[in-house]
């Protein structure tokens, strides 16, 4: 039976001080994730969602039909590098310093990740995520303007459509369903990827402090990201009240009580959980992203810099 030492006790919690290099890592690592498979997957489940009787098979031919490798990339260019170079340093930023604190307050790393990446989920909604998020759902459901014979407007005439129709608010329409997914997904999100690394570390016996190798780190992400994938409907809901769609039978002044009770009766249970397939990919890769590299980007920035790496936020 293994004996722990006095000299073996956990590494003590200490305060990083904020620093812009962390908020650069943060945009850094958005950017690669969306502009990698993030965005494919991001079209192809908002496909779905916004069109709930078709197959992941026919959102992949319509996404194609589109534009072919260049469909998938719709929304990419401005709106979802503006999204990712903003959401990222929030995100990164906002959710290292809850789990700080909640860890200073006793928590344990489950709540603490939990904390942290639900208190950056709503920083990150309210501060960037609203309008972009908005923005790249029209641009991915306005083709059913062209199906009626009419061309679409260019992206920023959109925007200056929306702008001077509903002001502040027609651009940010649906923020508050983005505010919930995003607390539920980074909250899901780093707590359940904290949670598989304690499980990986009793397995592999490094419970007494010792670091997590890279592909542990990137196992509990997949995990942790790929299970967060629970509230698909809030998603579905986010996207039925950004869409483009013209459907006289759908409320005015949808509110998420509203566009559940519609999407509820004209779809059933499984219309709330349309896209979920490549909701999990996409969950999948934002975690291993933001989570694993993020943890390990941070710890490599810090050994570059020449600090300690003293604790494991």
């Amino acid at each position: 039976m293994a004996t722990i030492s006095a000299g073996s006790a956990p590494p003590k919690l200490e305060k990083k001080p904020v620093k812009f290099s962390n908020l650069l890592l943060g945009a850094g690592l958005n950017m690669f994730e969306v502009t990698t498979l993030g965005q494919p997957l991001e079209v192809v489940k908002t496909t779905m969602a916004a069109n709930r009787t078709i197959s992941f098979g026919g959102a992949l031919s319509q996404v194609w039909g589109r534009g072919g490798v260049k469909g998938y990339y719709q929304g990419l260019i401005p709106w979802a590098w503006i999204e990712a170079s903003t959401k990222g340093a929030v995100l990164l930023f906002v959710a290292s310093e809850a789990e700080y604190y909640a860890k200073s307050f006793g928590a344990s790393d489950f709540v603490g990740g939990i904390s942290g990446g639900m208190a950056g989920g709503v920083a990150q909604a309210y501060a960037t995520m609203g309008f972009c998020t908005c923005m790249k759902t029209v641009e991915i459901t306005k083709h059913k303007i062209a199906a009626q014979g009419v061309k679409p407007p260019g992206t920023f005439e959109t925007f200056m459509e929306i702008w001077r129709k509903e002001g502040i608010r027609g651009i940010n329409r649906g923020v508050n369903a983005v505010a919930i997914r995003q607390t539920t997904n980074w909250g899901s999100r780093f707590g359940l990827s904290r949670l598989a690394e304690t499980g990986i570390r009793r397995v592999s016996g490094k419970e007494d402090g010792q670091k997590l190798g890279s592909l542990e780190k990137i196992l509990a992400s997949g995990l942790g990201g790929g299970l967060s994938a629970w509230n698909q409907p809030i998603e579905v809901i986010r996207v039925e009240m950004q869409s483009k769609t013209e459907d006289p039978n759908r409320p005015k002044n949808l509110t998420v009580g509203k566009t559940l009770k519609y999407i509820y009766s004209n779809n059933g249970i499984r219309g709330l959980y349309r896209g979920v397939a490549p909701r999990i990919g996409l969950g999948v890769w934002q975690t291993i992203c933001m989570v694993a590299l993020g943890d390990m980007a941070k710890e490599a920035v810090e050994k570059l810099t020449g600090e300690k790496v003293t604790a494991k936020h």
